[in-house]
């Protein structure tokens, strides 16, 4: 497989898998039509909640981002170096330039927002651009410029809006069958009974699923983001040095950083676990960063 055929791969696996998630919130409304009576009315309770959900995710969820993460827009002269050096990629890209934004902290970290090319911003961190010299940084950069260009920032949003909508309904489904519902479909044949056990095994399962799924996408695309970024700059060291510091970084806790907003970040902005588990690999946001300086290096 060329480079190429590896991004197109990627991007149809990761929409087959958005698609996978509406097939779960069209389950979850079933389900709850049939709790109360009326599957019809569940699949419109679902579709209206899913629409309503998703227009603010998609239209205001970049701004939610970068006000809960505390970033300020970086402005010249005190943050030059760093305006021009998105600029040069952005050209280099073939994009439009990002908006650039700074969050105060000491951490070595970075991330990429934004619905798509045209509304996209770039953060850094000031203990990123304290530690890193020009080619790291400039590493840095080019792996959240290709996060923009091969929209990453929109098939990770689609995917944390189908999370958050499959929680959102198992948790009111859940709920509601212990409440009683409405309708007396309980009471049905033991057909109903059994589609009824399985709904709930799925409304207790799906999110735990969709999260799953959601950090596959993730870490699968924090790998082509850094060939993508390193195909950019031409120097796959810089990036494979600047991952090397990250991995150094004696306080990597993003003070602003949460669940939500992890699986943006280049590295966890969570601090590091002694030792390595099944589960705790499960639950990564992240592919191993010894993993990714190793690949940047055999580029």
């Amino acid at each position: 497989m060329s480079f190429y055929d590896e991004i197109g791969a990627n991007k149809r696996k990761s929409y087959l898998l958005i698609f996978f998630f509406f097939g779960v919130v069209v389950c979850l409304g079933l389900l709850l039509g049939l709790l109360y009576g009326n599957s019809y009315g569940g699949l419109l309770v679902a579709a209206i909640v899913g629409v309503v959900y998703f227009l603010f995710s998609y239209y205001a969820g970049s701004s939610a981002i970068l006000a809960m993460s505390r970033a300020k827009e970086a402005t010249k002269p005190e943050y030059t170096q760093l305006i021009n050096a998105v600029e040069s990629l952005a050209i280099a890209a073939g994009l439009p330039m990002p908006k650039v934004y700074v969050i105060d902290d000491s951490a070595l970290n970075a991330f990429a927002t934004g619905r798509d090319p045209k509304h996209a911003s770039i953060t850094v961190t000031t203990g990123l651009l304290q530690k890193m010299n020009k080619l790291e940084l400039e590493g840095v950069l080019a792996h959240e410029m290709s996060h923009i260009k091969n929209f990453d920032i929109r098939v990770m949003m689609l995917a944390a809006v189908m999370v958050g909508l499959t929680v959102l309904l198992s948790d009111f489904i859940l709920r509601s069958f212990l409440w009683g519902g409405k309708g007396g479909n309980r009471e049905h044949n033991q057909l109903s009974i059994i589609f009824i056990v399985l709904g709930l095994v799925l409304a207790i399962l799906a999110p735990l699923v969709g999260e799953l799924i959601k950090l596959a996408i993730s870490r699968k695309r924090e790998f082509l983001a850094d060939a993508s970024g390193a195909m950019l700059t031409r120097y796959p060291q810089g990036l494979a040095d600047a991952l090397q510091k990250i991995k150094g970084d004696p306080d990597p806790l993003v003070d602003t950083a949460n669940k939500a907003t992890a699986h943006l970040f280049i590295s966890t902005p969570f601090r590091k676990k002694k030792g390595t588990s099944f589960l705790q690999n499960l639950f990564s946001t992240h592919p191993p960063l010894e993993e990714r300086i190793r690949k940047l290096k055999g580029m």
